[in-house]
């Protein structure tokens, strides 16, 4: 008898182990290279999909900001959907991922979240995943940040949701931008659970200074 036959499934229905499937979004916020990065090393993750949604403000922002072009951006995905399709699989909970990760996340995608107001498929898909108890973790990029600003994220945080700013680290001794976007985009990876490369474990700081003698 299988697993599925124990468990009460219909006796010859496939058992087939399902894709790990998560959800990236890019909004138009300053600092496109974190969601891009992100996705050249989801790319390498086995067994792993990245279903991509790149609002339209976005695909202005990581020209200007960037070598890249939305073209190049979308191919590092496993399936790429129209911000504006909130009929798209993303939109239902049944379609199953394990989290979402928006990056960088702009205050306009962040008070969408946080008021639940989904008119697009990056903010219909947060909720979603906020409403099945999935994680999300939004890369928010502002500054400096008002009260405003600040409710928002509470908010958000409070509906169960992950905000986590890109704020450089610098105890690993930097060296490139790619080094500092590196750092957010492996603490990122960390929430979820996806083994990387990108950041060293901390293991402590060096012995301390001897204390002064005492006369």
């Amino acid at each position: 008898m299988t697993a599925a036959s124990r468990r009460g499934a219909p006796i010859g229905v496939a058992e087939r182990r399902a894709p790990v499937r998560l959800v990236v979004g890019i909004s138009g916020a300053s600092g496109s290279i974190y969601g891009i990065r992100l996705l050249e090393v989801l790319r390498d993750v086995a067994g792993l999909e990245t279903h991509l949604v790149v609002s339209r403000a976005a695909k202005r922002t990581l020209v200007d900001e960037t070598d890249y072009t939305v073209r190049d951006v979308e191919a590092l995905a496993t399936r790429v959907y129209d911000d504006r399709d909130i009929g798209a699989a993303l939109a239902s909970g049944s379609f199953r991922t394990a989290g979402m990760v928006v990056a960088p996340c702009s205050i306009k995608t962040l008070s969408a979240l946080a008021n639940s107001h989904a008119v697009t498929l990056i903010a219909r898909a947060g909720d979603v995943t906020l409403k099945e108890g999935r994680p999300l973790v939004v890369v928010v990029r502002e500054t400096p940040l008002h009260v405003g600003h600040l409710r928002q994220m509470l908010a958000l945080a409070e509906m169960g949701a992950i905000i986590l700013p890109p704020v450089p680290a610098f105890y690993h001794r930097p060296k490139t931008i790619r080094d500092l976007v590196g750092h957010t985009v492996g603490r990122v990876l960390d929430r979820l659970g996806v083994a990387h490369g990108l950041v060293a474990e901390w293991t402590g700081t060096g012995q301390p200074d001897p204390e002064p003698p005492t006369s």
